[in-house]
């Protein structure tokens, strides 16, 4: 989740969060959190087509939190909506997480359908090509009888 998103959340200005953050930076790893680097901020601001101060008012890279940077903040931004908050955020990461697990299971067994099926298909193909060949046996060659003059 971005800074400013969170700061939302939380009721807070992005510019408190970010502070606070700072202030306790050695509790944010680089997989709890991240602020994006001049790339990929150019992108972010590409994906809006308009200039608007909701969008596009970023005059400096936002941080993103993972799953566990979000847990984190709560233990520096100490009020009751902070908490309220950052239980709601866990009860969705679970969500998204068990949603993921049942998508993957789903792609998993189409998978294994469709490998069966192209096995299913490859076999089909060669009971046909065995029929055919029953069906329209190839003619041994035969000696050609009678006078072959050669010669001419």
């Amino acid at each position: 989740m971005i800074d400013r998103d969170l700061a939302e959340l939380y009721g807070i200005e992005t510019k408190v969060l970010k502070q606070s953050v700072k202030r306790n930076i050695n509790r944010f790893p680089e997989d709890f959190m991240f602020e994006l680097d001049s790339k990929e901020l150019e992108n972010w601001r590409s994906q809006f087509v308009t200039s608007n101060s909701d969008k596009m008012g970023l005059r400096y890279a936002p941080f993103a939190f993972t799953e566990h940077g979000v847990l984190m903040l709560s233990s520096i931004l100490n009020s009751d909506r902070a908490i309220q908050v950052n239980i709601q955020i866990m009860r969705i990461f679970t969500k998204m997480r068990e949603l993921l697990l049942t998508n993957k299971e789903i792609l998993l067994q189409l998978e294994k359908i469709e490998n069966k099926s192209i096995k299913h298909d490859e076999d089909i193909k060669l009971i046909f090509s065995y029929l055919k060949k029953l069906l329209n046996p190839t003619q041994p060659t035969r000696k050609m009888i009678g006078f072959n003059n050669s010669e001419k």
